[in-house]
């Protein structure tokens, strides 16, 4: 039997030795070539906000860039490269895709009337989602995540898409699902792009992250065919995400004289899981936040809920009651779904930022990682700021003038970034959250699964870039029609 097992161990590392050889071959044509496309950088982080301030606003210039990549594994390799708006280096590009977002589907004008109906469909199915949960009655331990999950992206896929092009059957579900699977695989993509032993023993996850681009193609090329369908049959009407960027012409270069073109399917595809990924995951991570805070507050909770009887929310953020406002604000202090920052910056002669440039002169690329949460969690910005206190962006709190995005004067909290390459989709983020939160508290009573003050799980972990509770909430739920009926 020892002799069995020896054999076997030699053979197994002859197999791996022989397959890292021939691995390390097939994976620089994959990954490309780390030296080329990811230079050593020096990386910094910044958490102070005054110093973050400055970059940001003053020395604006220099960064204004974003990694080219979320992570450094090159998902278009072997294909035409592909961009995204939070990845696109700054320049008319990335001007053209944000206008074309900004515009053409989160202006005001076009969303606010969308979000209405959108809303109400989806606050209704989630408050029957959940009451089918409850077996045995009122009073049940329920994990609201998947269902919540559920809802959110039924939203975002019909502003991505349409209702005629989701129909919310197989593909939604489809799209659903390979969305939750990607964000939440477990996959550490900065392994496998620093270590080729690492791509070796994870060959599984490196196979998925390779097969990335032609899942999405295989998903999301019949709602793209509709759409195109839809755009060339109809005229005016209700525009959705893609039908936008079907229409828009981007600049073929960066300089803006050269001759415009229209988006391939591949870019398209890139975009639209973009839309997707950011609108759905944000919005689950901070309501799922701002419930579990609200399970361990039951005091906040309360007077939440009596400030909601009196009036309800119009969809959009500008319009929510003041003390909704606040509480979703002090949750994304404590928890931004995206905890840091990364902008990529060339330090020059001319730069006001630090470090200084080499004393050659030559330019000295930096990565600069600026601390989301502990920018927020400052103790020189705020009073007790590890405990959650809504009052502080209250009238007389020191976060009255506070907002998601912040201004160029001070910058106190930054859950959607700041300056000119902050997430554009903060407000649609805001007015999902708002209806999410308001419904779930005016339907329920929400209460710790032990029936008591404690057994909240706070814990928190990374689904790749968003920061979620390690564990999904796990509340004991009483609907308030049968509180209200005792």
């Amino acid at each position: 039997m020892e002799a069995m097992q020896m054999l076997l161990t030699v053979a197994l590392a002859l197999l791996v030795f022989l397959s890292a050889a021939s691995f390390r071959r097939g994976s620089s044509k994959l990954a490309g070539d780390t030296r080329r496309t990811h230079p050593a950088t020096t990386t910094i982080q910044v958490r102070d906000a005054a110093v973050a301030r400055r970059m940001i606003f003053d020395d604006a210039d220099s960064f204004s860039n974003h990694p080219a990549a979320p992570f450094p594994v090159d998902l278009d390799a072997g294909h035409h490269k592909t961009t995204s708006i939070n990845s696109a280096p700054y320049g008319q590009l990335w001007r053209a895709l944000r206008r074309n977002l900004t515009a053409g589907v989160l202006h005001p004008s076009r969303l606010v009337p969308l979000l209405a109906p959108l809303h109400r469909a989806a606050a209704a199915a989630l408050v029957a989602n959940l009451n089918s949960s409850l077996v045995t009655g009122a009073g049940e331990v329920v994990i609201v995540r998947d269902a919540l999950y559920d809802a959110v992206f039924g939203v975002t896929a019909r502003l991505c898409f349409g209702d005629d092009a989701v129909g919310g059957g197989a593909g939604e579900r489809a799209m659903r699902e390979a969305l939750r699977e990607f964000f939440h695989s477990g996959i550490d993509a900065g392994v496998l792009a620093r270590s080729r032993a690492g791509r070796l023993l994870r060959w599984r996850q490196w196979r998925y992250l390779a097969g990335t681009r032609r899942r999405l193609a295989e998903l999301f090329a019949p709602a793209i065919i509709a759409a195109r369908r839809r755009s060339r049959c109809r005229a005016g009407g209700v525009r959705s995400y893609v039908d936008t960027l079907l229409d828009v012409c981007v600049p073929a270069g960066e300089s803006a004289v050269d001759r415009r073109r229209e988006l391939r399917d591949d870019e398209i595809v890139r975009l639209v899981w973009e839309f997707l990924g950011a609108g759905t995951l944000t919005v689950v991570a901070c309501v799922e936040w701002t419930l579990a805070r609200l399970v361990a507050s039951p005091e906040v909770q309360d007077k939440l809920r009596r400030e909601l009887i009196d009036g309800t929310t119009g969809g959009d953020h500008r319009d929510m009651p003041p003390y909704l406002r606040a509480v979703i604000l002090e949750s994304l202090r404590l928890h931004p779904p995206v905890p840091f920052i990364l902008r990529d910056a060339v330090i020059g002669p001319d730069s006001r930022a630090e470090p200084p440039p080499p004393p050659d002169g030559s330019p000295s690329p930096v990565r600069f990682t600026f601390m989301a949460e502990e920018i927020g969690r400052d103790g020189k910005a705020w009073k007790d700021p590890e405990e959650f206190i809504p009052e502080r962006f209250l009238t007389g709190g020191e976060g009255e003038d506070v907002g998601p995005v912040p201004g160029t004067k001070e910058i106190k909290m930054m859950p959607f970034g700041a300056g000119r390459r902050h997430c554009p989709g903060a407000g649609l983020a805001m007015a999902h959250a708002g209806c999410f939160v308001e419904t779930l508290v005016r339907e329920f009573n929400w209460a710790p699964p032990d029936g008591g003050g404690v057994g909240v799980d706070l814990t928190a972990t990374h689904a790749l870039f968003i920061k979620v509770m390690a564990s999904p909430l796990r509340a004991r739920i009483t609907p308030r029609k049968e509180m209200l009926a005792r």
